[in-house]
């Protein structure tokens, strides 16, 4: 029970590596807002996981619907004590000069923009009880890019860099702020990255991961539980890659 009494909002949780870290926080005692667009997604979520689980509609590149989000989180539990920032998108495969203008914005608002917006208002909830955990899910794209992702490999890298000038400056204020670096996993976001899935192109990408297999969401919820509770007190601007050697 390793997050017992701690409250979480995990946005983009209703699938995926989100859902992954939201049934491990309820697992390991934590009380979670599962925040996702899909709020049918998010509400059948929340009923399997019971009582510690709340569902939320929530489009993290919108000022006003993260302002409800945090309202909403509060009003059911009273207190933030971690914010994961999971919901993420990507555009198609594409030489960088052709990815559209609309595909390039989605990607950072919804990538990056959201990270500015979470923080604007849940830093100031956690300065004020002076303790916190943020975890942002970045990527190994991040780190080791990959071509025709050139917007989405930079978008990942700009949350590594906002990690880290997070972590500096809210340390002193008792925020940890913390990332995890996947690389690719059965979530829906899979087939873009491919661009086609088919056994030839899982192939290909297993085929530059060392362990021989996609990250699982049960992956993310272990890193992201570990990372996010007290056992992790003195770990602070930490991107660890969990993605079985790929950026070796």
């Amino acid at each position: 029970m390793r997050l017992e009494n701690k409250v979480a909002i995990v946005t983009g949780g209703a699938s995926g590596f989100g859902e992954g870290i939201a049934r491990k926080f309820v697992a390991e005692g934590g009380r979670v807002l599962i925040a996702d667009l899909n709020i049918d997604g998010a509400e059948a979520l929340a009923v399997e996981l019971g009582a510690n689980a709340q569902a939320c509609k929530a489009n993290v590149a919108d000022e006003q619907s993260v302002r409800f989000m945090v309202s909403a989180a509060m009003d059911h539990f009273g207190r933030i004590d971690i914010l994961v920032n999971n919901a993420g998108t990507t555009h198609m495969p594409a030489p960088m000069e052709e990815v559209s203008e609309e595909d390039f914005d989605k990607v950072f608002a919804v990538n990056c923009k959201s990270v500015y917006l979470t923080a604007k208002y849940i830093v100031p909830l956690m300065k004020a009880q002076g303790r916190g955990a943020i975890l942002n899910v970045a990527s190994t794209a991040g780190v080791s890019p990959r071509p025709r992702l050139n917007w989405y490999n930079a978008s990942k890298g700009w949350m590594n860099n906002a990690t880290k000038g997070m972590a500096v400056e809210l340390a002193p204020n008792g925020i940890r702020v913390n990332a995890i670096n996947p690389v690719a996993g059965e979530t829906p976001l899979l087939k873009m990255f491919m661009g086609e899935d088919t056994p030839e192109m899982r192939a290909k990408f297993l085929s530059t991961i060392p362990m021989g297999r996609f990250s699982t969401p049960e992956d993310m919820g272990n890193a992201a539980c570990y990372l996010c509770s007290d056992e992790a007190s003195m770990v602070t601007g930490v991107c660890m890659e969990v993605d079985g050697g790929r950026c070796i």
